[in-house]
C-alpha cells in the first residue's frame, strides 16, 4: 500500500495561497496568522508561511507594515486591492474544482 502523506502534503501545498489570502482580509502578525489557520484546521510551519507572505508581497498581493503595540516589533500584513482580486478570483476557481472533484469522487467515500 502507497502511503498517501505525501500526497496529501502535496494537495495542501496547492492550497496555501487561498489558505492564507482568506485570512488576510484583516490586518494580521504572522504568529495571529498561523493561530487563525490551525485552528480552522490548516496548521502551516513557520518555515513555509514567511517565506509565502514575502513572496506574496513580492508579487503585490500583499502590503506589510511594521508596528510596535506596547510589545516587540512586529510585521502586520493584510490584502493589497490586487491581494483582494485575486481572492475572489481564486475563490471562484476552488469552488468550481471543487464541484467537480464532488462529482469524481462519489462513490469513492468510505
Amino acid at each position: 500500500m502507497v502511503d498517501a502523506s505525501k500526497y496529501e502534503q502535496d494537495l495542501r501545498k496547492g492550497v496555501l495561497v487561498l489558505a492564507v489570502l482568506s485570512q488576510l482580509r484583516r490586518r494580521q502578525y504572522g504568529y495571529s496568522l498561523r493561530q487563525a489557520l490551525a485552528e480552522r484546521g490548516m496548521p502551516i510551519e513557520e518555515g513555509t508561511l514567511y517565506p509565502l507572505l514575502r513572496r506574496l508581497e513580492s508579487q503585490g498581493l500583499l502590503a506589510s507594515e511594521w508596528r510596535v503595540d506596547g510589545g516587540p516589533p512586529r510585521r502586520y500584513y493584510e490584502l493589497s486591492d490586487l491581494g483582494a482580486a485575486t481572492l475572489t478570483d481564486l475563490t471562484s476557481s476552488w469552488v468550481s474544482l471543487s464541484t467537480v472533484m464532488d462529482t469524481l469522487l462519489e462513490g469513492n467515500r468510505s
